[in-house]
């Protein structure tokens, strides 16, 4: 059932649309997912970017930690660290976090290390806020660093723990070090983004691919009915074998249309080519029934009285039924597509060699080189010149000679000629025209015949014309061997 199904164009043509979609949306989806989680990092980097520039600059001015306005917020986590990893400050409802290098969330919490000794205490604590002694001498103005580095933690502010982008950013004192000021900003929109994105995804990507699945498997069935129907009409002529039906041919001018239009072509080759092997099975039947009926009769009569027997008679029943079989022969070896072969030789001596010993026969040949089948070409000679002969008054005339790439070969009588309007008819088989009924001076109508199709097969033509002494010229013309 699997094969069966997989051998079918219009699952195939689903499958494969169906997978070009899902690969194409899970390309999209991911390029939104990640430009959506990139537009939503970037928008938190840029908050905790300003919260904790706005403390640095703050603390760079000097103010107390008491004072910063940045400690304030509370649903902002922030930390002041030095250049030792002590948290000196942190906001007020900070209870813990990570991302920041800290180990502990505030100044003073147990487990960590708040600011060492209590001494150490006071002494930073007055150094970072600017308070010196007694004399109450302005603290030295520190400098911010102008680049921000950033990082992904978590922050528990009053119970709650959420994740957070902190961005870290340094103010360095002359006298009193580096201080690092870390500020965080949610991430929870851009993980419900992402988480709802993504949601969406998982239950509309199947709904749509199972539409384009059956989108494609609708528009296929459709598009292929017109196949099935020529599948069903061609099995149906094959188990009638009746080749004059046709296959239907659907209106829409695509490809489809023009298969069936081509089919319908190769069925008309088809019954032509089989009407005329019957034909010719009819008309060889026709032909050797004839002198083997004569030759037979002849035979019965000389067992019966052998005084009566006419010897020539059979002769010549016996030598017309061996033309006609080697006639035979041969167009079933040209219609097999045997090929002439590409032996050379000389056209000039061959049409000599066929004329020699023939009364009223006059040739005129140049020496011209062809390729082919010497012994088919000579078929053809003879063919022409027994044509010539048996329809010319007194002359026929034959001439070979060159005339570009062509070897041109020409048998003209002084006959009545062809008719204009018989002149292809004579090249078809077991044809011949009513003065050339009689079997006794005619031939079984395949002379001409046999002659064309060598010629064709040679890569040449035979055609027929008028002569100058107003019977018919034949002109073969094959091409000249290089």
């Amino acid at each position: 059932m699997t094969r069966r199904w997989f051998g079918s164009v219009r699952s195939r043509a689903t499958l494969a649309a169906t997978l070009v979609v899902a690969v194409a949306l899970l390309a999209a989806g991911a390029a939104v997912l990640l430009s959506l989680r990139s537009d939503l990092t970037g928008q938190a980097e840029s908050e905790a970017a300003s919260a904790a520039r706005a403390v640095a600059v703050e603390l760079s001015d000097g103010r107390p930690y008491d004072k910063l306005t940045g400690l304030d917020e509370d649903d902002r986590p922030v930390q002041i660290v030095d250049e030792r990893g002590r948290v000196v400050a942190a906001s007020e409802d900070l209870e813990r976090v990570t991302g920041t290098g800290a180990d502990i969330a505030r100044p003073g919490d147990p487990g960590g290390r708040a600011g060492g000794d209590a001494d150490d205490d006071a002494d930073d604590s007055d150094d970072a806020n600017g308070s010196d002694g007694p004399d109450d001498d302005p603290a030295p103005r520190g400098e911010v660093d102008s680049d921000t580095d950033f990082s992904t933690g978590t922050a528990t502010i009053d119970g709650t723990t959420a994740d957070y982008r902190f961005a870290a950013v340094e103010v360095e004192f002359e006298d009193r070090g580096k201080f690092t000021v870390y500020a965080g900003a949610p991430l929870a929109a851009e993980r419900s983004a992402v988480g709802t994105a993504t949601t969406a995804m998982l239950i509309g990507f199947p709904l749509l691919l199972a539409v384009v699945a059956g989108a494609t498997w609708l528009v296929t069935r459709r598009a292929l009915s017109p196949v099935e129907g020529i599948r069903r009409e061609m099995a149906a002529i094959t188990a009638s074998e009746d080749l004059a039906r046709r296959v239907p041919v659907p209106a829409t001018h695509d490809e489809v249309a023009r298969l069936a239009l081509t089919t319908n072509e190769t069925l008309a080759a088809l019954e032509s080519s089989v009407e005329r092997q019957r034909r010719f099975v009819a008309d060889a039947s026709h032909e050797l029934r004839s002198p083997i009926a004569s030759l037979r009769t002849q035979l019965e009569v000389g067992a019966a009285h052998p005084e009566l027997l006419d010897l020539d008679g059979a002769v010549t029943d016996t030598v017309r039924l061996q033309t006609l079989a080697a006639d035979l022969l041969l167009l079933a070896r040209l219609d097999a597509g045997e090929r002439p072969g590409d032996a050379r030789f000389d056209l000039g001596a061959l049409a000599r060699e066929h004329a020699e010993g023939r009364a009223g026969v006059t040739v005129t040949a140049d020496e011209v080189p062809v390729a082919g089948s010497r012994a088919q070409v000579g078929r053809v000679l003879t063919n022409l010149l027994d044509n010539a002969r048996r329809h010319a008054r007194s002359a026929v005339t034959v001439g070979v000679r060159a005339e570009g790439e062509w070897a041109v070969v020409a048998v003209a009588d002084d006959g009545d000629g062809v008719p204009e309007a018989d002149r292809e008819h004579i090249f078809e088989r077991f044809v011949r025209l009513d003065e050339a009924r009689s079997r006794d001076d005619g031939g079984a109508g395949l002379g001409l015949a046999i002659a064309r199709d060598v010629a064709v097969r040679h890569g040449g033509t035979l055609t027929v014309g008028r002569a100058p002494a107003g019977g018919a010229l034949f002109e073969l013309r094959l091409p000249r061997a290089r």
